[in-house]
């Protein structure tokens, strides 16, 4: 009992000391941190078996002897400590190096030198933390200059028709007008653009902030994609494209019907602004068991491969985009803003169904297709979704 309680003490007084230097050295390197716990083991022990000596009445040889064993001991395991501790910090230094040019916007694809699973495991973190972040900023550049070109594209479509009213207004301000009834025509039509700039503008706000409100229903697959290429006849035929329907057979799916009318006529009229005189625009619909298809097929040449990922980007409109026709039936039809936003909207529109909208060339031209989920008929509320 006096034995252990003697060590005890001792290994007290030793560990207590110990802490008060790391406390003294806590922001000196590892390896002297780790040297410093390893001497105080070894001086507790040290200290105990001479303790132990004295209560025990060893002879003087057999203390030299535990004496000489714990000393070469003790610098053995200094040794090993210092060694560990030296490889321990090369880690640290190569991880933090990693994470230096983490931060400074480099990706990095592999850490190298790592001697344990935790800083092998701590390195494939990293590893992976580089490559999300690269994807991110790649996204957020795109995102920027889709911006930039979204800026860029509505200041221009802004300003030409305001420029174009501009101009009538003091015309017949003047009385310069020949025909007056033909201006009030066109500042009306100007109007009509600016005020569809405008609502495409304001259903995308809604799109990016989460807030985009679905009424949805039970609506007949058929009837929304016969409605809308209705409502578009005059447009096409104007332009000499026919449009025609491939449906294979009714559906009814859960949807907001004024939202998919509207995804459904920024595809067609994308495909009209694209697609040549005489050549043909296709729309195709299919069902599953849980799916159903809505597919607008044109004939305007396809899209560069480069540029297929940036189609539904806001605002872009590719090199040989075109500003859509304005034709307008005595009922009034659908229109673009031409703004570069209408695919942006289909997106929105798809993934607020838990959907989606891909673009592939085909062809002679590009297929967009929306899919939308087609879940078992229930009653379905109001619901917002993100």
């Amino acid at each position: 009992m006096q034995v252990a309680l003697l060590s005890l003490a001792i290994t007290l007084l030793v560990g207590g000391a110990a802490v008060l230097v790391l406390l003294a050295v806590r922001r000196s390197s590892l390896v002297v941190q780790m040297c410093v716990l390893v001497f105080a083991a070894l001086l507790s022990v040290t200290l105990s078996i001479v303790g132990a000596a004295q209560l025990m009445y060893l002879s003087e040889h057999d203390l030299t002897v535990a004496l000489n064993v714990a000393a070469i001991s003790g610098a053995v395991s200094l040794a090993l400590s210092a060694a560990l501790g030296a490889v321990v910090v090369r880690n640290a230094k190569a991880l933090s190096r990693a994470a230096r040019r983490i931060g400074a916007g480099e990706r990095v694809d592999a850490v190298a030198g790592q001697s344990s699973a935790e800083f092998r495991a701590l390195a494939d973190e990293l590893v992976a933390t580089s490559a999300k972040l690269d994807q991110a900023r790649e996204l957020q550049r795109r995102v920027e200059e889709s911006r930039r070109e979204l800026v860029a594209w509505i200041a221009h479509d802004l300003r030409t028709p305001l420029a174009g009213i501009m101009s009538m207004a003091e015309a017949l301000e003047d009385d310069m007008a020949a025909d007056p009834r033909r201006y009030h025509r066109q500042m009306r039509e100007q109007v009509s653009r600016l005020s569809a700039m405008v609502d495409d503008l304001f259903e995308l706000s809604k799109i990016d902030s989460g807030t985009l409100r679905l009424s949805l229903e039970e609506v007949s697959l058929y009837d929304v994609i016969s409605d809308t290429v209705a409502d578009l006849r005059p447009l096409s035929a104007g332009r000499d494209i026919r449009i025609r329907s491939e449906l294979d057979g009714d559906a009814v799916i859960s949807a907001d019907p004024r939202e998919l009318s509207r995804a459904v006529s920024n595809l067609l009229l994308n495909a009209i602004q694209h697609t040549p005189d005489g050549s043909p625009i296709t729309v195709a619909a299919s069902v599953s068991d849980s799916r159903a298809s809505i597919a607008v097929i044109d004939s305007g040449g396809g899209i560069a491969e480069d540029d297929l990922h940036r189609v539904f980007d806001p605002g872009w409109r590719g090199a040989e985009a075109r500003t859509p026709s304005h034709h307008t039936a005595e009922t009034g039809s659908l229109r673009s803003s031409g703004a570069g936003l209408g695919l942006a909207i289909v997106r929105g529109i798809a993934a607020a169904h838990n959907g989606d909208v891909t673009v592939s060339n085909v062809a002679g031209g590009c297929r967009f297709e929306l899919r939308l989920p087609r879940p078992a008929t229930r009653g379905v509320d109001d619901t917002v979704l993100a």
